[in-house]
């Protein structure tokens, strides 16, 4: 029983946050009361940092090229120009930014993405005097996107960085597996959010009002450095498991790169980003999967673990829709990656075929990238993006929020489950 309790005041510490505990802070005290009580034995911590240092070092590495990139202008430049491309035409626009914003958190994860596509849809908003409800559908839409879309690379959220490396998926392998499916979840949310917010679009807007994407520039060193670190990140992630090198340090050999680079600009303070890079993630990650992992020996894990088992006896699609809906739901109402930890090592006890096991790992991804977004708790992406908002003087109620999300969320995860079921049986 120390196990669960300890595991569940820490989920609420989490999610609550009383009186502002940061998260990390919550996730910490569990972990020292898991290893105070028993529950995890100090030879644990070594075996719970060897499966996260990977995946938040990469996410660290990415999220600290984002803000690097931001500073110079490379976003609101990129996002001037898709203004210009939907012609005056608000639904165009509106599908773009929707493009645009998955395109982003696939290569800069959806922590990062949310961070800097918030404030971007806010000020295209502003420029182009959208009233209340055309600029809460603006930004509904970015931070609903940036998890929904958060699947097609393993760098493109922490859980599936997690996952990815708990099961051995090499970039490649997961790519072809998951690009199809984020493809799927793209086409639901555009589908989704167009029913549900055309009538509260503009009709049209005037470009001319715009400033010139140029303006938007003000590093140029650091903006040609992005355009020519970008496309070695990518393929030097494809280039990483054939060569046995880790993705955390593929990410943090361009992100040193631009931090060089921005170190040498006047406009960019490359120190400033290094203090606002969340360093607090990794001490989140590890505390956090210390508190899930004195789960397994308390037996709770295993029977998760026969629960999926038992559905995929049935058949891929069964397997799929437990894996993948039973961690949406606890993601949403504890957070994604307390969720995806307890089921990975569910998954990983449990009796299954390695393709068996490889397409429930796949689902769980699903399940903990969409899940969260019924909530705001869901995962910390929404609960940045509520506190950006609130910045802004734009105001959205946890009531709102969940309207919203309970609309929004169950076509896209369904949309994704089943063409993963497609893809792996």
């Amino acid at each position: 029983m120390s196990a669960l309790l300890v595991f569940l005041v820490t989920v609420a510490l989490v999610v609550w946050q009383p009186r502002g505990l940061k998260p990390a802070w919550a996730a910490l005290g569990g972990a020292a009361a898991a290893l105070l009580l028993g529950v995890v034995r100090p030879a644990d911590v070594g075996v719970v940092w060897h499966a996260t240092w990977n995946a938040t070092l990469t996410l660290v590495g990415l999220i600290v090229m984002s803000l690097l990139l931001d500073g110079a202008g490379f976003f609101r430049w990129a996002a001037l120009h898709l203004a210009r491309w939907g012609r005056g035409r608000g639904l165009a626009l509106f599908v773009l930014l929707i493009v645009f914003t998955a395109l982003v958190s696939a290569l800069f994860a959806n922590d990062g993405a949310v961070l800097i596509l918030t404030p971007v849809a806010l000020e295209l908003a502003e420029v182009l005097t959208l009233d209340r409800a055309a600029t809460l559908a603006f930004a509904l839409a970015v931070g609903f996107v940036v998890d929904a879309t958060s699947l097609p690379l393993p760098v493109s959220n922490l859980v599936n960085i997690v996952v990815a490396d708990a099961f051995h998926q090499d970039f490649a392998r997961y790519a072809r597996v998951m690009v199809p499916v984020d493809a799927a979840a793209l086409l639901a949310c555009l589908a989704v959010l167009i029913a549900v917010y055309r009538r509260a679009l503009p009709t049209g807007y005037d470009p001319a009002a715009l400033p010139p994407p140029g303006s938007a520039v003000r590093s140029r060193g650091l903006f040609l450095a992005g355009w020519t670190v970008l496309p070695l990140l990518l393929a030097g992630y494809f280039l990483a498991d054939p060569l046995g090198v880790p993705l955390g340090v593929v990410t943090t050999l361009g992100a040193t790169a631009l931090w060089l680079v921005a170190a040498r600009s006047r406009q960019v303070s490359s120190r400033a980003v290094l203090g606002h890079a969340p360093w607090d993630v990794v001490a989140f990650a590890l505390g956090m999967y210390l508190v899930v992992y004195g789960q397994r020996s308390a037996g709770f894990t295993a029977g998760y673990g026969e629960l999926v088992a038992g559905a995929a006896g049935h058949g891929t699609l069964p397997g799929v829709l437990m894996a993948g809906g039973s961690v949406a739901a606890l993601s949403a109402v504890m957070n994604n990656l307390p969720a995806v930890l307890f089921a990975l090592l569910g998954v990983q006890g449990a009796a299954l075929t390695p393709q068996v096991r490889e397409g429930l790992a796949y689902a769980l991804i699903v399940g903990a990238d969409i899940g969260p977004k019924l909530t705001p708790i869901g995962s910390l992406a929404t609960l940045l993006w509520l506190y950006l908002l609130g910045r802004r003087g734009v105001r959205v109620s946890w009531g709102d929020y969940f309207r919203a999300g309970i609309v929004l969320t169950p076509p896209v995860l369904l949309a994704a489950l089943l063409a993963l079921a497609i893809l792996v049986r």
